[in-house]
């Protein structure tokens, strides 16, 4: 959460840079959505908000209709679904008998450069396949270990499906990993 702020503006500089009129984030209960709305709304870039899947309410992650009807409420497009990059149906038997899924792999490259890189790109993926993003234009996403922002990209992109088009044109924000 100490590097959202500063996340943030630089994404935000960087979009009204190069006219980027889309943005893509991670938002387990809409903190950083709404802060990202303060900045970005203004200047008429559109938000999704990626929220966990049902499967890890147990885990206190997961969006209250209250949060997403806030959410709502403020003009921010505010997905669910299963993550692109693993804890699908793979990820019960890789659980179970061991061994890697594709998916899997990916995840774990994009981990190397920071759990927000991976959650990033991930957005991208589940935003494109529910048909929000301009898929001819560039987008901004953004990801965070735990809670808020500390990873920003600047990407073309693409479908779960259509995967190696994908393109990561810049890297905004990423942290130092210790």
């Amino acid at each position: 959460p100490a590097n959202t702020a500063a996340t943030l503006q630089a994404a935000r500089e960087r979009a009204l840079e190069l006219g980027i009129r889309q943005v893509v984030l991670a938002s387990s209960h809409g903190g950083t959505a709404r802060r990202a709305h303060e900045l970005l709304s203004p200047h008429g870039i559109r938000i999704c908000a990626v929220s966990l899947a049902h499967g890890f309410a147990e885990r206190g992650w997961c969006m209250s209709p209250e949060e997403r009807s806030d959410l709502e409420r403020l003009g921010i497009h505010v997905i669910t679904g299963i993550q692109a990059l693993g804890d699908g149906v793979s990820s019960a038997f890789t659980e179970r008998y061991g061994g890697r899924t594709t998916e899997e792999t990916v995840r774990d490259v994009l981990y190397r450069f920071s759990q927000g890189m991976k959650v990033a790109v991930e957005g991208v993926l589940m935003a494109a396949d529910t048909g929000w993003l301009a898929m001819d234009e560039e987008v901004i996403a953004l990801g965070g270990t735990s809670s808020g922002a500390d990873t920003a990209i600047v990407c073309l992109p693409a479908y779960p499906r259509t995967f190696l088009s994908l393109e990561i044109r810049e890297v905004l924000a990423k942290p130092r990993i210790p």
